[in-house]
């Protein structure tokens, strides 16, 4: 009986050793975890502009729709780990039927990890209450992939499920034109053929490349210059999102360059503050997007890779 107590008794500690050696080896483990997950995330820097791009699924009991959200964000305050952002432009689809903004904010938890989404969009004939939540799931060197869960609530309550990417934008130099000094805009060589590559004939597996710099951001007030490099004429017009799939972007008269001859250039200048999408009514696929607003820190031209 005495011997089987004190196996019983070196059992129970070899047990308790055991239990705290795992319990140490977790420990280690998630804090190294924790600082290689903590570490795998890009720092969203204030005073930025975004582009939040996701599409899937609204379900409801009955039935399921194609969804499709497309904002641009603008980074403003931050409090502790949370960053402010405002939401100044954008659409949500459900099926045919579009929601334009009209009142929405977004909050970047501990410091892009998540972000939250919450306020109102405004349908043809009725509005929308938005309640979204998304966690950073994966990084690249040209922005953030989410996944999103949340409600749209209108005529109906609808469960979304979306995956969306958040472009993390880069600041390039400026390319000046040499006698007015403007920034400068290329449209790259063979760029009414959709998926070239670059103007140096190196193609961008991840996307096809149609201007020097596919994105923007400059203070209102702000002229750059558009240079036609390409061997065909083209123009350069603003417009908003459409949902016809024939006719993605509607021409919204703000913008127009009227025609750019090949080896021409072309200057816009962007009077109010705002999102500007910018498109060939010709070439579609070509397209850029202007985010004009004051405080920015100095015009930038914006892209999508680092380098």
């Amino acid at each position: 009986m005495r011997m089987r107590i004190n196996s019983d008794a070196k059992g129970q500690n070899s047990v308790k050793n055991y239990n705290a050696v795992t319990v140490t080896l977790l420990s280690l483990l998630i804090v190294f975890l924790g600082f290689n997950f903590a570490d795998s995330y890009g720092e969203i820097s204030l005073n930025n502009a975004f582009l939040l791009e996701g599409t899937g699924y609204a379900v409801t009991h009955d039935a399921i729709k194609n969804s499709e959200t497309n904002l641009s964000l603008y980074t403003r305050g931050q409090s502790g780990s949370n960053i402010m952002s405002t939401i100044e432009t954008g659409f949500i689809t459900l099926n045919d039927e579009s929601f334009l903004i009209t009142e929405l904010k977004a909050t970047m938890l501990r410091e892009g990890k998540y972000i939250r989404i919450n306020g109102i969009v405004q349908g043809d004939n009725n509005e929308a209450a938005i309640s979204f939540f998304g966690r950073q799931i994966e990084e690249s060197q040209n922005g953030s992939i989410y996944g999103f869960t949340g409600r749209i609530t209108s005529d109906d309550t609808y469960k979304i499920i979306y995956t969306a990417k958040l472009d993390d934008l880069v600041k390039f130099n400026l390319s000046e034109n040499s006698q007015n000094k403007k920034p400068v805009i290329e449209i790259t060589k063979g760029s009414s053929t959709q998926g070239i590559g670059s103007a140096t004939g190196s193609v961008n597996s991840l996307q096809f490349r149609h201007f020097s710099q596919d994105k923007v951001s400059v203070e209102p007030g702000t002229t750059i210059t558009i240079t036609n490099n390409d061997v065909v004429s083209h123009s350069i017009l603003s417009g908003i999102q459409n949902s016809d799939r024939h006719q993605q972007v509607v021409a919204d008269g703000r913008i127009s360059t009227g025609e750019i001859l090949p080896g021409q250039s072309m200057d816009i200048t962007f009077h109010d503050a705002g999102f500007y999408r910018l498109y060939d009514p010709d070439y579609p696929w070509m397209k850029i997007v202007a985010y004009v607003y004051s405080d920015i820190g100095g015009n930038v031209i914006l892209g999508q890779s680092r380098n």
